[in-house]
């Protein structure tokens, strides 16, 4: 039997994550979540053991690529599934992201999200990230940032550690691909929360970009792999 695992990387997520982690309880593929608590300030560590999730609780705030390098240590699956905590019941989409690797059309699927509902930055992150991507790759990806994937264990050992702070999609996509595995997106009704055109948002987004060029600086200094 094909063994499941839904790994979320949770800070302050008290808002979304009873939701999250209970739509995910509906998938009959996911034989078992595990939430990893970045030291959250709220009540996210309890709503999600109540909502039926295996809760790991960090002791100071690592980041989402640490926070989920704790999850995979914490778990043996055949397949890998790593959301976000603010899907809330969207995250039931994350079926759509299991059944192409379950049925070997692909070694890592990532969610295509449909088009944000309201305005966010000006489209610089995600620009970086997809040349970012298709330079190292050849990968034409429409959503480089989305953090919803799922992965074979094959393609997990291949991978971790996952690099930290925001460049952890970007890393986790070409590392995959430079490997020889099949990555593919697929279209999934997900929402989660957007950052919109404010100084928190801005904020955010200059994060992500700096954290992109460092990655894709470590990517680039090492000499790609043959493929399999």
């Amino acid at each position: 039997m094909t063994r499941v695992t839904a790994i979320i990387p949770a800070y302050n997520e008290a808002r979304y994550i009873t939701d999250t982690v209970a739509s995910l309880a509906s998938i009959p593929e996911i034989n078992e979540i595990i939430v990893v608590n970045d030291c959250s300030g709220d009540g996210t560590a309890d709503l999600a053991a109540a909502a039926g999730a295996r809760v790991i609780s960090l002791e100071r705030n690592m980041g989402k690529g640490a926070a989920l390098n704790k999850g995979v240590a914490a778990a043996a699956a055949d397949i890998y599934l790593i959301l976000d905590g603010d899907l809330g019941t969207s995250a039931r989409e994350a079926g759509r992201l299991l059944r192409p690797v379950l049925s070997g059309r692909a070694d890592m699927t990532v969610a295509q999200f449909p088009p944000a509902l309201r305005k966010g930055g000006f489209g610089l992150v995600k620009g970086l990230a997809r040349l970012g991507i298709k330079l190292n790759t050849g990968l034409e990806m429409k959503s480089p940032l989305s953090g919803q994937r799922a992965m074979t264990r094959k393609v997990l050992e291949r991978v971790i550690p996952f690099a930290s702070g925001y460049g952890v999609e970007v890393g986790l996509t070409i590392r995959t691909a430079r490997a020889g595995f099949r990555v593919l997106e697929v279209p999934c009704a997900m929402t989660h929360a957007e950052t919109g055109r404010d100084l928190k948002g801005f904020i955010h987004r200059g994060r992500q970009f700096w954290h992109i060029i460092l990655v894709l600086a470590r990517i680039m200094s090492f000499k790609k792999p043959v493929l399999r």
